[in-house]
């Protein structure tokens, strides 16, 4: 699959996820904007080595998530974009009657109202084309829940309906959205806890990751950043032409249960 001549903009891309699916439609050819909110030498060096490793053209671009100027100033600057990749999010944890005001609007913020900015600002630029794909990144908990998550999991639930919407407002058009649903991943963030996690339970590594971190995910496998990657690219590619309005998941069988 050659995505040769696309131009792909993948918001919260410096790290995780985000970089894999950034690293894989780099590496299928196409042209790739990388995101964060930070603006430091590393980033635009990480976009350089990029471009340099598969031989297509790479750049970093800020734009803070959270404000709905810049997550339309992104897709602006980015000059086109044929491939979005909605991947930026955070997380918290707390019962709903104690969770932060600030910290619900920064997650509905960050990783659904995104979402819906980026998207309103790239659909015309689709349209002209007459192609494009819009890739969600949304979670296993966009299509089921567990305690103490409810911004995230509002979040991720309204990102599958926004799929879905854009969806059928470009049905038709050569231009699909669909979400991509992981359960854990292992990336840099999740094997930090990993330490933490063994402290706090007493376990060896491998108990810890099977029975408490992976305790919902019946393969007992973390999914890898190259998993969604390699997903995203044959969602951009013409064998997906017609799945459009729906989720696939990457979770090891946690939305089979």
């Amino acid at each position: 699959m050659s995505l040769k001549g696309k131009t792909a903009v993948v918001t919260g891309s410096n790290s995780g996820i985000g970089l894999g699916v950034a690293r894989a439609l780099a590496g299928a050819g196409a042209s790739v904007v990388l995101n964060s909110f930070t603006d430091r030498d590393e980033d635009h060096q990480l976009a350089s080595d990029l471009g340099a490793e598969f031989g297509v053209d790479v750049r970093y671009i800020k734009a803070d998530m959270s404000s709905g100027d810049e997550c339309r100033a992104l897709i602006e600057k980015a000059g086109g974009c044929d491939i979005l990749v909605n991947n930026a999010g955070i997380q918290h944890v707390a019962p709903i009657d104690e969770f932060p005001v600030a910290k619900w609007d920064a997650i509905i913020a960050i990783n659904l109202s995104s979402a819906f900015h980026t998207t309103a600002a790239a659909l015309p630029m689709m349209r002209k084309n007459g192609w494009g794909r819009v890739v969600n990144v949304a979670s296993a908990h966009g299509l089921t829940a567990s305690p103490y998550k409810s911004a995230y999991i509002a979040a991720k639930h309204g990102v599958v309906g926004l799929t879905k919407t854009t969806a059928l407002e470009m049905a038709g058009l050569g231009i699909t959205a669909n979400a991509i649903c992981p359960g854990y991943v292992l990336t840099p963030l999740v094997e930090a806890q990993i330490p933490d996690q063994m402290k706090t339970h007493k376990m060896d590594r491998d108990t810890v990751v099977r029975e408490v971190m992976l305790a919902r995910q019946p393969s007992k496998q973390f999914a890898t950043v190259e998993q969604i990657g390699g997903t995203a690219v044959f969602l951009c590619s013409e064998a997906a032409a017609q799945i459009t309005g729906t989720t696939i998941s990457v979770d090891g069988g946690w939305t089979a249960l």
